[in-house]
């Protein structure tokens, strides 16, 4: 996955925001990070246009491990982990007892990416179902903010959250639904967070939702290397690139770019319980190998 995005040419820097925001879903593994020092200097590239903190997500076991230590590598980084769905077709209680383990790792700040993808035939609806409750409940024992993926899937992810009940908080990662999704989700209490395809000039449903959305519900964020945002729809993505997101969306809104880039950073800030994380250290609860797989 990683290396399709490698070899694509990253695009030139943005123009500094003109107040700091917070990059609310990233894969810092899959951008190409393997130590230390790639996550330092991505964070770095990051910070000199105004993305100051990122949220690097786990979407295997592989990954979860290494989001985890990656969060105690830079002080500017902090995980989510969980299985995606698209990974489910055969867990075992073992991975699931593995994920609540790192999960409760005090740099964990969210239970994700979770919830259901039927865009891909790589799992069963059932197994995914199955999964996504699991994580329900373990966002909810952890009192952990529940973050989803939702993929062609939006009317079994939202019965779903009824039957189950919710965490305190809940982020929907790359929101796609349409403006009535939106509202409905707002008046839930959720949170959505935005990535590149609102800037793409095409995704009009998507572009009207992101304009109904109540400003302290509303996140940014680059889902790289996926999705980078218009001018370079197609490039490698990375945390620097968000400003054009940040810009595009607050054209789309109307508010000055300062405003939008301030809020998303606050409720991130807010949303993921930044201010009260120990700083980062060795990593105490991850198990096994803390690499991520190739």
């Amino acid at each position: 996955m990683s290396g399709a995005y490698g070899r694509r040419e990253p695009p030139p820097p943005p123009e500094p925001l003109t107040s700091p925001t917070v990059d609310a879903h990233t894969h810092l593994d899959a951008c190409g990070c393997v130590s230390a020092e790639d996550v330092r200097a991505a964070m770095d590239r990051a910070a000199a246009v105004g993305v100051t903190r990122a949220v690097t997500v786990a979407d295997d076991l592989a990954s979860a491990r290494w989001a985890v230590q990656a969060a105690h590598w830079d002080d500017r980084v902090v995980a989510a982990v969980a299985l995606h769905p698209t990974r489910t077709a055969a867990l075992t209680e073992d991975d699931h007892a593995e994920i609540e383990r790192l999960a409760r790792d005090p740099r964990v700040v969210a239970v994700g990416e979770t919830g259901l993808d039927y865009y891909w035939d790589h799992s069963p609806p059932e197994a995914q179902q199955e999964s996504f409750r699991r994580h329900i409940d373990l966002a909810k024992r952890l009192g952990k903010p529940l973050m989803i993926h939702d993929r062609d899937a939006h009317d079994d992810v939202l019965r779903i959250l009824r039957e189950e009940g919710t965490p305190d908080t809940v982020v929907f990662h790359c929101f796609s639904g349409d403006a009535a999704m939106a509202r409905e989700c707002a008046d839930a209490g959720y949170v959505l967070s935005f990535a590149g395809p609102v800037t793409f000039r095409n995704a009009r449903a998507l572009r009207e939702a992101a304009v109904v959305v109540p400003e302290e519900q509303l996140l940014v964020e680059t889902d790289a290397p996926f999705l980078t945002p218009h001018p370079h729809r197609g490039r490698a993505n990375e945390p620097y690139c968000l400003p054009w997101t940040v810009r595009g969306l607050a054209d789309l809104r109307e508010v000055p770019e300062e405003q939008l880039a301030a809020s998303a950073g606050r409720n991130a800030e807010r949303v993921f319980g930044l201010a009260e994380l120990p700083p980062a250290a060795a990593p105490a609860t991850s198990t096994g190998d803390a690499s991520r797989s190739a």
